[in-house]
């Protein structure tokens, strides 16, 4: 789809409509030769994929608040939404080819797209596309924890370094496999919290980590269920109240 948008609309057509799917904006004005070269190659990328992304035109000259907004300098000038933000952009007028790659980073691959279910089949072949999806790694690691297949889930989450969430599922792990062991202090803690976590109920889960880092004496386990609520951290969002909340009293233990 390709319509004309301005002040008044933009922030449903585009903002929120970006929430749906993705949306090319193309600032542009009639006196604009480049933007007259530019304009028919986005909507030929356009059509191609009717139903997966659409593009909005504004007319600067008519739209100068709008531009100026989005720190347009100068035109044609495309900033392409996703979930509400500006996620790519150019400026100038660019060849097919490079249309072509702008609008296929924008769309989720294969990959992106099986790894969106939560049923094992897809998540392994989401991995066969692309061995590197941390997404799909993610998800299968988790399926795999629930089931107690700890060896399998570490294979899968250990090589994702850098990534709180994966780490937080291999410290999990490596909780799990000490659970009946002489070192753990709160096998029934960690138990109740990784079931709470298992369905959503982050608050419970947050709370039963507090206790079994509490009852932990050693440094090595201690380590690992801080990892495991930095990852519920992550999930919760920086600005979450109830991470805020956890954040603090984590800090005020370790110290």
């Amino acid at each position: 789809m390709v319509f004309d948008v301005g002040e008044s609309d933009f922030t449903t057509r585009v903002v929120e409509r970006s929430r749906e799917l993705p949306v090319v904006v193309d600032f542009w004005a009639e006196w604009c030769g480049p933007c007259h070269q530019l304009t028919p190659a986005l909507e030929t990328a356009i059509s191609k994929r009717a139903g997966e992304v659409e593009l909005a035109k504004v007319d600067v000259d008519a739209n100068q608040a709008l531009a100026a907004a989005f720190g347009v300098q100068g035109i044609p000038a495309v900033k392409a939404f996703r979930d509400g933000a500006v996620v790519a952009e150019f400026t100038g007028a660019i060849g097919p080819a490079r249309i072509e790659a702008f609008f296929e980073d924008l769309l989720p691959s294969p990959a992106d797209q099986l790894a969106e279910a939560d049923d094992e089949s897809s998540l392994r072949r989401a991995l066969e596309l692309d061995p590197r999806h941390a997404g799909a790694a993610r998800k299968l690691g988790r399926l795999l924890l629930a089931r107690g297949e700890l060896e399998g889930a570490l294979e899968l989450l250990e090589p994702l370094q850098g990534d709180f969430l994966a780490e937080g599922l291999v410290a999990r792990a490596r909780l799990d496999t000490g659970n009946g062991g002489a070192q753990s202090a709160a096998p029934a803690e960690l138990e109740l919290a990784f079931a709470a976590w298992d369905v959503e109920d982050r608050a419970t889960a947050l709370d039963r980590l507090q206790d079994a880092l509490a009852a932990e004496t050693d440094p090595d386990r201690r380590d690992l269920i801080r990892r495991v609520m930095v990852a519920l951290f992550t999930e919760l969002g920086a600005d979450d109240p109830l991470a805020r909340e956890h954040r603090r009293r984590l800090a005020a233990a370790l110290h």
